[in-house]
């Protein structure tokens, strides 16, 4: 493109969602990393996305099952408050019913956080 004096025209801006600076209680990283268990519904990771539609921003709650590698449960929502996650988690659950010693792991974000003792 330079050797042609091209150049892009539009650049999405950057919308930062992730909230890790709350003062919530934050569960230990089980999963440190080890993205790969031998079977499904033993770690579950969750992350909140955003989508640009025509009616302005839609936020999309997700649930993956690393073992498997299928989205398990969704949410969206035109906000995003801690019910989008809730949801999303509880769509799993009833869709896959898992057993006792699942992980749900998830970025520090202030929707997965636990409440302080204060709040």
């Amino acid at each position: 493109m330079a050797l042609h004096g091209l150049r892009s025209v539009y650049k999405r801006p950057y919308r930062k969602t992730t909230q890790s600076d709350h003062d919530k209680l934050v569960a230990p990283n089980l999963v440190d990393r080890q993205f790969d268990p031998q079977r499904s519904n033993r770690v579950w990771t969750a992350d909140i996305s955003y989508i640009a539609t025509a009616e302005g921003w839609l936020y999309l709650a997700a649930v993956l099952d690393l073992g498997s590698r299928r989205l398990v449960g969704w949410s969206m929502a035109e906000r995003m408050p801690a019910k989008l996650v809730c949801d999303a988690l509880t769509m799993a659950y009833f869709r896959r019913r898992p057993g006792p010693g699942l992980i749900a792991h998830s970025d520090r974000g202030v929707q997965r956080a636990t409440p302080t003792a204060t709040n």
